[in-house]
């Protein structure tokens, strides 16, 4: 069995690796008492009037006290995470990066409003339903009781999780910033021709890809950045 995690995670993509080592470093960290989750949580007060500007970030990385609830949601994580990151955003890990960075930061808007103090099952819950508009075709059963599409995973899993004891504030939270980054990405561009979430140079520079290209909406293919005036004055003389 340690193998086959070894095998798994060292074969699982750059951002899918990246933030399990991370939410499984806090979360045992704050298991183990080597760190406090009130270290990490979000506090807007604490953040912009203390300067304690982590917890924009950490607060994502925290799962909660060893248990069920941090099982299933870690489960999920580490599924719908690689799943979107080697379907979609196959060979745009920037993409998926910025994916998340648009949700977390949208997350971080609402969660003062609604009194929310770790995002990290949120974010998850935003891939979770990300995926499922992404492969409304696929059909999927729930511990063998029974099926249904893909797209109603989220709203199963929001059933399963408050039965569990889990806040469903958080997970719906997570489902409507899903739904947005969806719109914005996926319908919003087809609607008309413009696409308002395209990630940013430093991004992309960060993972060793170029700014000019531009991927539409379900990575089927890639739009060329436009051509230069004299390269299109030659183009229309030939």
């Amino acid at each position: 069995m340690p193998n086959a995690l070894e095998a798994w995670y060292a074969s699982a993509p750059a951002v899918t690796r990246m933030y399990l080592t991370l939410t499984t470093l806090v979360t045992l960290g704050c298991a183990l008492e080597v760190i406090s989750p009130l270290n990490v949580y979000f506090n807007s007060t604490l953040i912009f009037r203390e300067y304690e500007l982590w917890r924009l970030v950490t607060n994502f990385f925290f799962f909660g006290s060893l248990g069920v609830d941090f099982v299933f949601h870690m489960f999920f994580l580490s599924r719908y995470c690689r799943m979107l990151e080697e379907g979609s955003f196959q060979g745009r890990s920037h993409d998926f990066f910025y994916m998340l960075v648009f949700g977390g930061a949208l997350l971080t808007a609402l969660a003062p409003f609604v009194n929310v103090q770790f995002l990290g099952t949120s974010l998850t819950f935003m891939m979770v339903y990300v995926w499922g508009r992404r492969n409304a075709a696929t059909q999927m059963s729930f511990l063998g009781l029974f099926t249904f599409s893909a797209p109603y995973l989220p709203w199963v899993l929001l059933i399963f999780s408050t039965i569990i004891g889990s806040q469903p504030i958080t997970d719906a939270l997570g489902m409507i910033v899903g739904h947005v980054y969806y719109f914005l990405k996926d319908v919003y561009p087809e609607l008309t021709g413009r696409e308002p979430l395209v990630t940013p140079a430093i991004i992309c520079a960060l993972f060793g890809q170029r700014a000019a290209t531009r991927v539409e909406t379900r990575g089927v293919r890639e739009r060329e950045p436009p051509r230069p005036v004299r390269e299109r004055r030659e183009a229309r003389e030939d």
